[in-house]
């Protein structure tokens, strides 16, 4: 079993009250690099640091990607370029509850060598990717993947 961690570091800067409170925080990830994150914009956080929608977004674009190079790589297929435009959309629950309702992931891939895949090989390498990511087999949001040309 692997374990990954990541540390976590907020302190009070000002006043601390409901709604009057700094939200920015630093994520600290094994072998040292450290992110800037905030909640969303929207809930009054600092635009210019990520958020946590958009950071399961990330987590969940990542995985599909070196997911999708696995599968590709075993089929003796060559990536030249893969890019993602990946969204998270927030809704309620069936109980009123907030949550990640959707995440797409639009990736791009572009191929090199042969055989070069058609629409519906790629369709199942994308297909054969989800269901082997890791992190898409960890959440119950809805996880679309739209291939762009």
């Amino acid at each position: 079993m692997d374990e990954h961690r990541v540390t976590l570091t907020w302190a009070r800067d000002g006043a601390f009250e409901r709604g009057n409170y700094r939200t920015s925080h630093e994520l600290g990830f094994e072998g040292g690099q450290k992110l800037g994150a905030s909640a969303a914009a929207s809930y009054g956080g600092d635009p210019a640091l990520a958020d946590p929608e958009q950071m399961l977004a990330a987590a969940l674009s990542s995985c599909h990607m070196l997911t999708f190079l696995a599968v590709a790589a075993n089929r003796r297929l060559v990536v030249e370029r893969y890019e993602d435009d990946a969204s998270a959309v927030l809704g309620k629950n069936a109980d009123g509850r907030t949550f990640v309702t959707r995440v797409t992931l639009r990736p791009r891939i572009r191929f090199g060598g042969e055989p070069v895949p058609g629409h519906e090989d790629i369709a199942k390498l994308h297909e054969r990717a989800h269901q082997a990511c890791f992190i898409a087999n960890s959440v119950r949001t809805e996880v679309a993947i739209e291939p762009r040309d």
